[in-house]
């Protein structure tokens, strides 16, 4: 059975367009950027260990496969993760104002004896924002728990100037890289 280790609505909406059944594990993971670790790195390393993690959960469970994943805004080499405060979303919304960012997607999937790795690179241009649209889009609420405090699905969308990349990986999960692991593990056709 496939298990989806993560709490994100948007991961699970996602993974439902494949149209497999799947179990959702409510994982709890510190998610801290190592000293000197590359963000590249980072982003690889925290979605390997959510999947082991969730792992570990349903080791005992025979035919149990489980994806891990995370996703994150990198703009100069550095992760803008989720926001704490509505003034630290718009600091980053400030950075990411007329400028072109990455959102790195890494996708892992384990198994008691086996893991394969995927990840979906974008390349994502933001126009010029006003402070009055920083401060709407504040309002929304939107940025909550979203990754360089916006979410592309949602009213942010309208602030993007262009996207080189994964629309999907961008929201969460790249479709198209982690059908193809799924293929791998014999979870999909």
């Amino acid at each position: 059975m496939l298990h989806l280790a993560s709490r994100s609505p948007r991961r699970a909406e996602l993974l439902a367009r494949l149209g497999l059944a799947f179990g959702i594990l409510d994982l709890d993971l510190p998610e801290h950027q190592g000293s000197g670790e590359a963000a590249h790195d980072y982003v690889r390393r925290v979605a390997r260990e959510k999947a082991g993690a969730g792992l570990l959960e349903v080791v005992a469970v025979p035919g149990s496969v489980v994806l891990g994943a995370d996703t994150e805004v990198i703009l100069d080499g550095r992760v803008f993760g989720k926001p704490d405060d509505a003034d630290a979303a718009a600091t980053m919304l400030r950075r990411l104002s007329g400028r072109s960012h990455e959102v790195l997607t890494a996708v892992a999937v384990v198994t008691a004896g086996r893991e394969a790795r995927a990840e979906a690179l974008t390349r994502v241009t933001v126009e010029p924002l006003t402070e009055d649209a920083i401060a709407r889009y504040l309002a929304s609420g939107e940025w909550q728990g979203k990754a360089g405090a916006y979410a592309i699905q949602g009213c942010f969308e309208a602030h993007i100037e262009r996207l080189d990349g994964s629309y999907s990986g961008v929201m969460g999960l790249p479709l198209r890289e982690t059908a193809m692991l799924l293929r791998q593990f014999e979870v999909l056709p």
